[in-house]
């Protein structure tokens, strides 16, 4: 974590509510992914992620798009990915299969992540150490 005093324009956004869910992309979740974990713990960051996330669902009129699973899954993959970049461009840079939503199936099938019981909950990966 470091200690930023000045949250980037699109975090404060996400953080404020001002985002637009036909407008933020998969390249932006990520970007305000790993502006969170170098604010905040991983449970903390965790928490914040997923209640900004819960709310551009609902505000768009569609709450069944908010995934629990794929939430707390690519904030692991980027906590991890994170520790050896000093910035998110730095992250895009190390870490390409971050930018493609694809990336999470190599730890879950489609018929696992779209269960009910991954939109609420954290469910473990089914395709422990690559595809199947």
């Amino acid at each position: 974590m470091s200690d930023h005093t000045e949250p980037p324009a699109l975090l404060s956004a996400f953080c404020e509510g001002r985002i637009d869910n036909a407008q933020f992309h998969h390249a932006e979740h990520v970007e305000v992914a790993f502006e969170m974990l170098d604010r905040h713990t991983f449970v903390d960051a965790a928490a914040a992620f997923a209640r900004g996330l819960r709310a551009i669902a609902e505000k768009s009129g569609k709450p069944h798009l908010y995934n629990e699973t794929v939430t707390v899954a690519f904030l692991s993959m980027i906590a991890e990915a994170k520790q050896h970049a000093t910035s998110f461009p730095d992250l895009a840079r190390r870490a390409p299969e971050l930018m493609s939503k694809e990336v999470i199936r190599t730890w879950y099938s489609p018929e696992r992540l779209g269960t009910d019981a991954a939109r609420r909950v954290f469910l473990m990966p089914d395709r422990i150490g690559g595809v199947r």
